[in-house]
């Protein structure tokens, strides 16, 4: 049966727990930004090598689970002398997962701005940088938006498998009161209705934005 007094009595805990997931995801989608936009450069490199090579990384983190990539950082590193912590290594594992997926985001925000920009920009003779800066990126980035904020979403669902190298979120805690207690129902209730909340809350956030955005 649901019991409210131990439900107000671990509430604490799951809130504080709530702290880690809600970090990790935020230093995790920063991370996945910056290596998507390199990642995106590099696809877009002139050498021919270096586009190649960029691809090849590109498809192969595509390609493997998020879980055995965190193995990876958190178990297989180790192994030739790195080690990271469990915050650490989760948020590199996510960061770079997701800058896969992202890279794919710029390339087709960046692919769908009219040539004659690119054109105008070389006629008014703008440096490289200036015209990535001033021309394209501010007309690649408005148009995925939505996109972006899609796949802070979705890593903001998938930090309880941060659980799996023993970061303490809240999936993980949720599990500690429940091999403590016995008592499941109520610790696993708070995590969704937490995650619930705070995944609704993030949706009109981004809506706003990309409201916003259309403004300008």
């Amino acid at each position: 049966m649901w019991s409210w007094s131990f439900t107000w009595e671990i509430l604490p805990q799951i809130l504080e727990a709530i702290q880690t997931t809600i970090l990790a995801t935020v230093i995790g989608f920063a991370l996945a930004i910056v290596g998507g936009l390199i990642l995106a450069f590099g696809r877009r490199a002139k050498q021919r090598w270096l586009s190649v090579v960029v691809a090849g990384i590109i498809e192969f983190v595509r390609s493997t689970p998020l879980l055995v990539q965190l193995y990876f950082l958190f178990y297989g590193l180790p192994a030739i002398g790195i080690s990271f912590g469990p915050f650490t290594a989760g948020v590199l594992g996510l960061g770079i997962h997701y800058s896969a997926y992202l890279s794919e985001v710029y390339r087709s925000g960046i692919d769908a701005v009219p040539k004659g920009q690119w054109e105008a920009a070389k006629a008014l003779n703008f440096s490289r940088g200036k015209t990535w800066s001033r021309i394209i990126l501010p007309q690649a980035i408005r148009p995925i938006v939505p996109v972006l904020g899609n796949y802070l979403l979705v890593m903001f669902k998938e930090t309880p498998i941060l659980s799996a190298i023993t970061l303490v979120e809240m999936l993980l805690t949720a599990k500690m009161i429940g091999s403590a207690s016995f008592r499941y129902l109520e610790a696993f209730t708070l995590v969704g209705i937490l995650f619930l909340v705070l995944s609704y809350v993030s949706t009109l956030l981004i809506r706003r934005l990309e409201t916003r955005w259309g403004q300008l």
